[in-house]
């Protein structure tokens, strides 16, 4: 490589910004290359003549991580880095990168000047098992372990596992204190292990405004929302992003819950009136609105009390179009439910209602009240609880998104949240199966399209 002498380099530089010629005229008329020149212009703007001073530095680890942060922050090239603290040689730079990513900050620590010393080190002596010297290195390993074991409690607790990144996070807190040679091997990990994630740490989060959207939409939801929901709801919100993510990021963030069902409560005394056919068939696809209602009744219990709901379900939508709540499982809390059912049919529409084979739709009152409508009344196979799922399938989600996440200070309580509960199902619960839609979002959307 040709060697430039001070006046060459000035004298090319001042002849570029002072005349008018380009790079490449400058260039050749001094004989050295279009990059080289480039690069001492560069450097000549930043620090003037100084730049071009030989230079016999040794760099402390300080200067060096300020080096490679700039380049991280700006997204500076190696040449312009160089040229911005004006190191000779931007192979220098370069390496200092190279060495930090692949061997961690202790790596860029100056090294000691002069030759290296001819004499064979000689093997450190075995301590003696008792001496002074071997108890002193027992106590700092054991303070060592214990400073750790301290740290392992203040991470992850939501989570209840320690990760590697856990662990690379304790030791470069230890760093000060212990050499990090002795923490990877207490804490069980690799030292390149420890420095990739020292690396991912300064590095900015990516996901960080996605995260939060997650927060907001799960504690809107009151936790009810899985990770397939918050990517639909992601997606409404304008947001794509692949559903794998969004799973990790909630496991992450602690945000993953398991919820327990409940049996639903049978109201089957065996046969006490008329039994009708299965016209439902278990085919769950309603073309349009008010075609095929599902209805059954559940059992709560809650401080020595007992509350039942009875709704109906449109098949089209999945939406709770009518229903009505008792303290004691009698007719009323069927016929009243009709009642309400009847004001959303219109003109024209005669849906099929399938229940399950309990006594109130058994009751000679209860089929008339269809007949009268023009309803066909249609009933599960004794014992077959999948003959009416869809319904069995919204006491779960009831009972699990509501039941069981939430404390009630009483029945009148849990009644309020029943009712408030219904009206979100309706209104703000998002399905895949209705294009990321709520139920009556839903029904409108096809109504305007229709």
């Amino acid at each position: 490589m040709t060697k430039y002498s001070l006046e060459t380099k000035l004298a090319a530089v001042k002849a570029y910004l002072e005349g008018v010629d380009s790079f490449k005229v400058t260039a050749r008329k001094y004989n050295v290359s279009v990059s080289m020149l480039k690069k001492w212009v560069t450097k000549y703007r930043e620090h003037g003549s100084e730049a071009f001073q030989e230079m016999y530095t040794n760099y402390s680890m300080e200067f060096k991580m300020d080096v490679i942060n700039y380049m991280n922050e700006t997204g500076a090239s190696i040449e312009e880095t160089s040229a911005r603290f004006n190191i000779p040689s931007s192979s220098t730079v370069w390496n200092w990168r190279y060495l930090f990513e692949t061997q961690g900050m202790d790596a860029l620590q100056p090294k000691k000047k002069g030759r290296p010393s001819m004499k064979k080190e000689t093997k450190k002596s075995q301590r003696v098992e008792g001496s002074q010297e071997a108890l002193l290195a027992e106590n700092e390993r054991l303070r060592m372990e214990n400073a750790y074991l301290k740290k392992l409690p203040c991470l992850n607790s939501r989570k209840g596992k320690i990760t590697e990144q856990d662990k690379a996070q304790i030791i470069f807190e230890l760093r000060h204190e212990f050499k990090v040679t002795d923490l990877v091997k207490v804490a069980g990990i690799a030292r390149s292990t420890y420095y990739y994630w020292i690396k991912q740490m300064n590095r900015p989060d990516k996901y960080k405004e996605i995260k939060e959207w997650i927060k907001e939409i799960f504690e809107e939801h009151q936790g009810r929302y899985g990770y397939r929901r918050i990517t639909l709801e992601l997606r409404n919100r304008g947001l794509k992003i692949n559903h794998k993510t969004v799973r990790r990021l909630m496991n992450e963030m602690g945000l993953k819950k398991c919820l327990v069902r409940m049996k639903k409560y049978r109201s089957y005394r065996g046969q006490v009136g008329n039994i009708a056919p299965n016209i439902l068939g278990r085919d769950f696809h309603a073309s349009k609105p008010n075609e095929k209602w599902v209805t059954d009744v559940t059992e709560f219990h809650l401080h020595r009390e007992k509350l039942y709901l009875s709704p109906i379900l449109d098949l089209y939508n999945g939406e709770i179009i009518a229903y009505n709540i008792e303290s004691r499982p009698v007719y009323s809390l069927v016929s009243k439910m009709l009642d309400k059912a009847f004001d959303c049919l219109k003109e024209g529409d005669a849906p099929i209602l399938h229940s399950d084979q309990g006594w109130h739709y058994q009751m000679k009152k209860y089929q008339h009240t269809l007949k009268e409508r023009g309803i066909a009344q249609s009933m599960s196979r004794k014992g077959n609880c999948l003959d009416n799922a869809v319904m069995e399938n919204f006491f779960g989600l009831l009972k699990s998104e509501l039941l069981y996440l939430k404390e009630f200070e009483s029945m009148e309580h849990f009644k309020h949240e029943l009712e408030n509960y219904i009206h979100y199902y309706n209104h703000k619960r998002i399905k895949a199966k209705l294009k990321g839609m709520s139920p009556v979002q839903y029904r409108t959307h096809t109504q305007i399209i229709a």
